[in-house]
Formats: C-alpha cells, sequence, structure tokens
C-alpha cells in the first residue's frame, strides 16, 4: 500500500474543501486535498448562474468559475490535489483512500478536514422507479456537467433554492419546465431565486402532495393531490412531464465522521444527523474539523467561510501564524458567518450552530 506523508489532509474538494486547504496552506502548513470525483469544486461544477452577495463570496461569478478560482488559488498557495480517490475509513496509522481501480493510499496527516458535503434526500411514491424521475443533483449533473437533455418537459418537486435554480437552469438548456410543486403553502427558497421563475413565467403549485407517476417506457404524467383553497378545496391536478426532478432536501454526509468517533447530534434546521464542533469547526475528536454541508446544510457561501475557519484554525493547531493574526482572522470570519445567517431562515441556522457549540463545551 502506497502512503502519503502530510500536515494537513482535507477530504472533500468542494467550496469548503477548497477553502480550507487554501487557508491552510496560505499560513504554511503541508497540505494535500483528496476528492472521489476528477474536477475539484464540487457542487460548484454544476453551477451556471451568477452568484450574488459580495465581492468575498465570488458575487458575479458563475459557480463553475468560482470552482476554478478557488482550484488555481489553492495549487497556488502549495496545496497537492489528489483527485479520483474515495476515503474508505480511517485506521490507526491514518486515513485509507481508494481509488478507480481499487489501489490503496494510506493518508498519514496530524490535522484533518472533513468537507464531504450532503447526499440528497428523496421520496418514494408510486411510479417513482420510473426512468425520468431522478433527483435534482442528477439532473444538474447531466445539463451542466455532461450537456445531456433529461427531458422536454420537466416537472420540479421542491421549491427551495436547489428546486428554483435547477428550474432555472433547465429553463436555460432547452427544457419546458411545467412547474415546480410544493408541499408547503409558500415558497420555500430566496426571494431573488423564486422572482426569477416568475419572470420566467414558471408555475409554482403550492400546498401539494405527490400521489404517483405513471407512464410504460419512462414517466409521462404525474399526479398531485391538494386541499389548498386556490385549488377550490380537495382536488387532483395531473401534470404532463417526461422528467421528474427532486429537489426535495440534503442530509449531512456524516458516515466518515461517524467512523472515526465524532459526536453527532440531531438538527431538523441544519439538515439532520451532524457533528458537534467547536466555533473553530473542530469536531468532540481532537485534529479533526469539519466545514461546509457535512457540518450542518446551509449555503456555499457559508461553506467557504467555515472552510477558511478550519483551515486556519488546523493550521494554528500545528503552530503556524501568530496568536495574534490567528485571534483576528477568526473574529472577522465569525463575524463574516453571523451576517450570513442574518435573514429569518439563518437565524434560526445561527441558533443551532451555537448549540452545537455549548455542546462541544459541556
Amino acid at each position: 500500500m502506497r502512503q502519503l506523508v502530510t500536515e494537513v489532509l482535507v477530504i472533500g474538494a468542494g467550496p469548503a474543501g477548497l477553502s480550507a486547504a487554501r487557508s491552510a496552506a496560505g499560513q504554511g502548513a503541508d497540505v494535500v486535498l483528496a476528492d472521489s470525483n476528477r474536477l475539484s469544486g464540487g457542487q460548484l461544477l454544476k453551477q451556471t448562474h451568477k452568484f450574488f452577495g459580495s465581492t468575498r463570496h465570488g458575487a458575479g461569478m458563475r459557480g463553475m468559475d468560482l470552482a476554478r478560482k478557488l482550484t488555481t488559488e489553492s495549487e497556488r498557495e502549495g496545496v497537492r490535489l489528489l483527485l479520483g480517490v474515495s476515503a474508505v475509513g480511517r485506521f490507526a496509522e491514518g486515513v485509507v483512500l481508494k481509488d478507480g481501480q481499487d489501489r490503496l493510499v494510506l493518508a498519514k496527516a496530524q490535522r484533518y478536514v472533513i468537507a464531504v458535503g450532503a447526499s440528497e434526500r428523496g421520496i418514494a411514491f408510486p411510479g417513482w422507479t420510473l426512468p425520468g424521475v431522478m433527483t435534482a443533483g442528477a439532473a444538474q449533473t447531466f445539463v451542466n456537467l455532461h450537456r445531456v437533455s433529461i427531458g422536454d418537459h420537466v416537472l420540479v418537486v421542491g421549491s427551495g433554492n436547489v428546486g428554483l435554480l435547477l428550474a432555472y437552469h433547465l429553463r436555460q438548456a432547452g427544457s419546458d419546465v411545467v412547474g415546480i410543486a410544493e408541499a408547503r403553502r409558500e415558497i420555500t427558497g430566496w426571494a431573488v431565486h423564486a422572482s426569477k421563475i416568475r419572470r420566467l413565467g414558471i408555475p409554482v403549485f403550492t400546498g401539494v402532495a405527490i400521489e404517483g407517476a405513471r407512464g410504460q417506457d419512462r414517466v409521462s404524467e404525474v399526479t398531485f393531490r391538494s386541499s389548498h383553497r386556490r385549488w377550490g378545496g380537495t382536488c387532483r391536478l395531473n401534470v404532463p412531464a417526461d422528467a421528474v426532478c427532486l429537489a426535495v432536501g440534503l442530509s449531512p454526509r456524516t458516515q466518515l465522521l461517524q467512523q472515526i468517533g465524532c459526536e453527532l447530534a440531531f438538527s431538523a434546521v441544519l439538515g439532520g444527523t451532524v457533528p458537534v464542533h467547536d466555533r473553530c469547526m473542530q469536531t468532540t475528536l481532537p485534529g479533526w474539523y469539519v466545514a461546509g454541508d457535512a457540518a450542518g446544510v446551509e449555503e456555499a457561501t457559508v461553506a467557504m467561510e467555515e472552510g477558511q475557519l478550519a483551515g486556519l484554525s488546523a493550521a494554528h493547531g500545528l503552530g503556524y501564524g501568530s496568536s495574534r493574526s490567528y485571534e483576528r482572522k477568526k473574529a472577522e470570519i465569525l463575524v463574516s458567518l453571523d451576517e450570513l445567517r442574518a435573514g429569518p431562515l439563518g437565524g434560526d441556522r445561527k441558533a443551532a450552530k451555537e448549540e452545537l457549540c455549548l455542546s462541544r463545551s459541556r
């Protein structure tokens, strides 16, 4: 088995992992960044729209361009990229990585940052196994990465930010988005994305529950049930569609964190089971840090800030940088995180994160 030795090993090359690797290397640490994909960037590679907000968080850039920028900056700081490898698990000597040909690498590090993101949720209903029914991430992979159309008439289930942006991406790719179906009585994503959908004339059906999908070789029609007064009481809606995309939420990927022995807690606001960690992103296992959606599902901007903080803290734990500089930079990042969580929903996430930090200190 081949061995790899480094000071900081970052697992996951999405926005959080790239930011962590760049931050730790920028302090002088030797850093290896590993990811199971052949390209770094994670979900950013699937984002063809321009980000908004502050310049600090890539405002005005498309997600795929931001992924390239973060990768370039990481390599410029001396980060070694190890792509196409998956983390098998932690053993006494280190973390075992496996490539596509089942060759193993034993990676030994003094500090670890886990930034493996989140997994998509699904829902089961009659006909959910028909060809054409897929998750939002699968649809984005087909359309935005491989330039493959998933259908002529597409229905999106879920009106969160992922569902709204997916509908926008599908329309850009030439598909007719026949509607967005949402179980709640209101659109759950950001108003800026909802406004874009309205301008495109894409209908949004709120307060509906999916009953089933029908079709022969693939899905051809979806039926919803609604008791919303908008539809005149209890009724059924039949929507023709040859593709159905499920954008019904994400859950943090905690399998590796659980396997290495980190304490976990449940937070509905943050997507389910999450690792307990302190304000510096260190888990209950000393030397092991977490960042991004693996630490609780939020936005890419939060993932980048958490990654930067995790990488900074990991490097500081190895003796890099002065204490004064570390405390100043840490304070700046924490202020930025508070600002990003300033909205109504963000406030819930801030409280949930503070609860995790309190449980970590007990």
